[in-house]
């Protein structure tokens, strides 16, 4: 039998619980801001939005949803816990990731240390930072209940799909779009981004592929993507078609093909599973999205799947996303 004087009691457990939040919480509330976004018009500028944002480097960068700074000259405040206030720029946005950096008026910001949603684990402790409508910071905790999960994402001329979604039980209240999803160790691997339901809140991922789309829309304002137009997750290979995947054991399981898309026009099927890209071995969502870059856009890529136990190869060309 386990040692009573060893084993933490209920009262502990949750004392511990609490702790860890209240630590993250300490840490990271300074680093994320109350959003307050407004649009210019003739004769000043009118209110069109609310979120939050977290601070990339002390002299401004802030990191958001895309969705929140959504249209054209897109500019407002940034409130932080302190009391201080600043004016801030749009920089860039990819709806693609629906991320988005900002450019606020200061100098002396708490940047948040960013961590590698890669590791998380289904049942792992997170926290939910938020900074809406100019509270003192709005903080839910949970577990991250599902990785790579898809969200829709659409404008008025096209139809995305934002991949490898975390999926937790954090609350998210209105305006914590663009908050921090941490774990229990204050690093930020998540950019809460939607709503889905009661108890259920989604966040973007902070990963090798949304640090590049970070990086490109903090020196280049933009990100060119090559777009395939598929949803996918990820899924192992059932035993009977790793033979045909040539040894492979994941892949990326196409869920829906969009109507007129480069994925459409090569014969990809709902179903499909992605094993190959240009030769490179596709294991999950991530290894998709870091081989569709810029230089393929306009060019014949071999894509190979397996269908229905047998090896298919494929020829896609991608066009850019354009939004």
């Amino acid at each position: 039998m386990p040692d009573a004087l060893t084993t933490p009691t209920e009262a502990q457990a949750l004392d511990a619980y609490s702790r860890t939040v209240i630590t993250v919480v300490e840490a990271l509330a300074p680093s994320v801001a109350s959003l307050r976004v407004t649009r210019r018009v003739r004769g000043g500028h009118v209110p069109v939005g609310a979120g939050s944002g977290i601070v990339l480097t002390p002299d401004g960068f802030l990191l958001t949803s895309a969705h929140v700074v959504a249209g054209s000259r897109r500019r407002g405040h940034a409130s932080f816990t302190d009391g201080r206030e600043f004016s801030f720029d749009t920089v860039g946005a990819d709806p693609l990731s629906d991320l988005a950096v900002l450019r606020a008026d200061a100098r002396d910001l708490l940047p948040a240390r960013l961590g590698d949603a890669e590791g998380l684990r289904v049942g792992q402790l997170v926290v939910a930072i938020g900074n809406p409508n100019g509270f003192a910071g709005s903080v839910t905790a949970g577990v991250v209940s599902a990785l790579g999960r898809s969200l829709p994402a659409r404008t008025r001329s096209t139809s995305r799909i934002i991949d490898n979604v975390i999926q937790t039980d954090a609350a998210l209240n209105p305006g914590n779009s663009g908050g921090a999803l941490a774990t229990g160790n204050g690093d930020v691997v998540g950019v809460n981004t939607a709503v889905a339901g009661v108890g259920l809140g989604l966040a973007v991922p902070i990963n090798a592929a949304t640090r590049q789309i970070i990086g490109a829309l903090m020196t280049d304002g933009r990100v060119r993507r090559s777009w395939l137009g598929i949803a996918g997750g990820p899924r192992p290979l059932p035993p009977r078609a790793r033979a045909a995947a040539e040894g492979a054991t994941q892949a990326v399981e196409v869920v829906e093909v969009m109507r007129d898309s480069p994925a459409e026009r090569a014969g990809l099927r709902a179903e499909d599973l992605i094993v190959a890209v240009t030769g490179s071995p596709v294991a999950g969502v991530d290894d998709l999205q870091r081989l569709m870059v810029a230089d393929l856009i306009g060019r014949e890529v071999r894509i190979a799947v397996v269908r229905g136990g047998r090896r298919v190869e494929l020829t896609v060309v991608p066009t850019e996303l354009t939004g």
